[in-house]
């Protein structure tokens, strides 16, 4: 071994406080590749590899031999606390640049230009800021020593999660100056991602590329639970039994929500962990993910964005609530199971409704290429920055969703953001159809191939391999394929009993519009307190289990069941804080019979008079085709009039709940004609 490999030898045990630890394959001519050749690499390697140690080495020879500061770009918050601990054991001094500490930007600033910081982390909501992108990213360009981009298969759309944010990089890199080394890491990458990534990242550039296995995992699949009761019984009979502490990861935050209260109602710690939300979220997130490392808990229960941005090799299983999109994902999430233990679990459950919720993440990567000229057309005619609601009162688009079209366009350089609006670039631009369709096309075969992972009799860790384009993908032989299944009691009777009244006594509150949407012209501002709806409930979610087969079979068979009745009433006799004197419904032109009954077995329930006072003057489209507040609510404005009313609080009924606008216009007409309180109740409505 040379002096420069004993040197990187000398950082990697300080870093792993370690004396006999040694580099894995491919680690130190990474190192040498950034530090004495500069040049830009690609490390693609499973979980646990040490990428990290690679670019952390790397940072601290490079500073030793008078570079500039580390930029590194991470596409979660929850990582950098990790990272910053991990500099420490090194004697580099790093900083966090994220939204929860805006207060310390102008120092940690000033740090790095006087060279008194040794490595910055920045998330990549940072890039879409105009001001840090204007302020920050210059003068650290020009002083950058080595730049990491960490889960770097998120440039591309390619990938399984694709990051519009972190297409600013490509350029970000172009304006460096020569000889800045360049190190984009991830475990996930078949050979579309890897060459899209590598074009990205610059000509010349190194791609070190290793095995995928996994010795230890045991993979196994079941089947035969695709009732959610099933799986939920099923969890809380086998977790006390897998080794360690794990996680459980579930498509929707719902779900995380369920599968939590129903584990914990078992006896089983746990906490959550979704994506989003506010400062204090996170904190709550932060506390959550620090107690899992110290293994205080049994598993954390999450969505997907738990599946970065942590260091903990000790993770004894990964289970699956529901089937993942791609077999890419999967095996992105389930490796982050026994890094550092001689036998691990990843167990996949699969449900009734994952092809319906992944069909809806697939439908919502791309705008519409129709809505996309009216946007960009709207945005071109206008004299001054055009703000988002202006947008939504134009195209029949979610308000999330539309913002994603507008960072989109943004990145790409068809928009300008300015203040809290957007101008039309110089910039020539088309609608990328083509790529577009290729893109969707992959992702229908990436769902189709994980259908299948579920269906093999082979190796089932081999499968993956090969979906990763893994070139000696070998049998693992600890698969339920190669040896069996381990774990595949079933709960009792009782246990799935209790997960099925779990699913059924969920209902959903009904929050009362407050306020008009901006730039609807019909209605502005705050909805006036005399004619807002009260607080009200809907006996579950749509789609959901427990109550929403029956639903479903009653708004098909046009009757809605006795027991489905009950429980409404039930509901009412518990829930309200509104005493109400007298039910009406609200009417459908489509099902001119359904509601209206079930408005009437209600109030025989209640004993309570019904009264049909509210009337459609004219046709409307379904609420659930309307996808944002402007077009829900143009839809039925002026659809409703409504008679004479009884005196006294009422019952508003429907079957279904969308958008709550209907809800909103037809208590207003209710209390403009003398209603007292209008109090909504459905038998199923939309996660609000």
């Amino acid at each position: 071994m040379d002096d420069f490999g004993r040197e990187a030898l000398d950082h990697l045990r300080a870093l792993t406080g370690r004396r006999d630890a040694s580099f894995r394959d491919g680690q130190i001519k990474a190192i040498r590749a950034l530090v004495e050749q500069r040049r830009r690499v690609l490390v693609v390697q499973r979980t646990g590899w040490g990428k990290s140690a690679v670019y952390f080495i790397a940072t601290r020879m490079r500073r030793d031999r008078g570079a500039g500061p580390t930029l590194l770009v991470s596409p979660l918050i929850a990582l950098m606390d990790n990272q910053v601990r991990a500099a420490d054991r090194m004697g580099l001094r790093a900083a966090v640049v994220n939204s929860t500490n805006r207060d310390d930007w102008d120092t940690i600033r000033e740090q790095f230009e006087n060279d008194e910081i040794d490595l910055v982390l920045i998330s990549e909501q940072r890039l879409a800021n105009p001001a840090f992108r204007q302020d920050w990213l210059p003068q650290v360009g020009a002083r950058v020593g080595l730049v990491v981009v960490d889960e770097v298969h998120c440039i591309s759309d390619w990938g399984h999660d694709f990051r519009p944010h972190y297409r600013r990089i490509g350029r970000f890199l172009q304006r460096l100056p020569v000889g800045v080394p360049v190190i984009g890491c991830t475990a996930t990458a078949n050979d579309r991602v890897v060459a899209d990534v590598e074009d990205q990242l610059g000509d010349g550039i190194l791609t070190i590329r290793g095995e995928l296995g996994r010795a230890g995992l045991r993979l196994e699949v079941h089947t035969d639970k695709r009732r959610p009761d099933a799986r939920l019984a099923w969890l809380a009979r086998n977790i006390g039994d897998l080794p360690g502490t794990g996680i459980v990861y579930c498509l929707t935050r719902r779900d995380v929500e369920v599968v939590a209260d129903f584990l914990r109602a078992h006896g089983i710690t746990c906490a959550t962990y979704v994506g989003g939300g506010t400062v204090e979220d996170a904190d709550a997130k932060n506390a959550a993910l620090d107690a899992f490392l110290r293994n205080e808990m049994k598993c954390m229960v999450a969505t997907s964005a738990l599946g970065m941005g942590y260091d903990k090799p000790d993770v004894g299983f990964v289970i699956h609530y529901q089937m993942p999109q791609s077999a890419i994902a999967y095996y992105q999430q389930v490796g982050r199971a026994g890094r550092a233990l001689g036998e691990s679990y990843g167990i996949l459950l699969t449900g009734s409704e994952d092809r319906d919720i992944q069909d809806w993440f697939i439908s919502q990567a791309f705008p519409d290429e129709d809505d996309t000229d009216v946007i960009i057309e709207a945005v071109e005619a206008s004299e001054k920055p055009v703000r988002l609601a202006q947008l939504a009162s134009r195209v029949n688009i979610g308000t999330g969703r539309l913002g994603n079209v507008m960072v989109q366009l943004e990145v790409e350089g068809v928009v300008d953001k300015v203040g809290s609006g957007w101008v039309r670039t110089p910039t020539p631009w088309s609608f990328p159809r083509e790529r577009v369709d290729q893109v969707n096309a992959w992702r229908r075969e990436e769902q189709a191939a994980m259908e299948a992972y579920q269906r093999i009799d082979s190796c089932r860790m081999q499968y993956l391999r090969r979906q990763l384009d893994d070139p000696e993908p070998e049998s693992c032989g600890i698969c339920d394929n190669c040896r069996g299944v381990r774990f595949g009691a079933d709960a009792d009777v009782a246990t799935v009993a209790q997960a099925g009244d779990r699913l059924r006594h969920d209902p959903v509150e009904i929050v009362p519009r407050l306020m008009w949407p901006t730039g609807f012209a019909e209605a502005t501002g705050r909805i006036p307190a005399e004619e807002q709806a009260e607080p009200g409930w809907c006996l579950t979610r749509t789609g959901e289990s427990g109550w929403g087969p029956l639903v479903r079979e009653g708004r098909l068979e046009g009757r809605f069941a006795d027991d489905l009745i009950d429980a409404l009433a039930e509901l009412c006799a518990t829930k309200l804080d509104t005493p109400a004197e007298w039910i009406t419904f609200i009417p459908s032109r489509r099902r001119p019979h359904l509601v209206q009954a079930m408005a009437r077995a209600l109030g025989d329930r209640l004993a309570l008079p019904v009264v049909d006072t509210v009337s459609q003057v004219r046709p409307t489209q379904p609420q659930r085709d309307m996808h944002n507040s402007n077009t829900q609510l143009a839809n039925i404005w002026g659809a409703f009039e409504v008679e004479s009313t009884p005196v006294g609080s009422c019952l508003l009924i429907d079957d279904l709940v969308d958008s709550r606008w209907t809800m909103t216009v037809i208590a207003r007409l209710l209390r403009r004609a003398g209603c007292d309180a209008v109090v909504p109740v459905a038998l199923a409505g939309e996660r609000q």
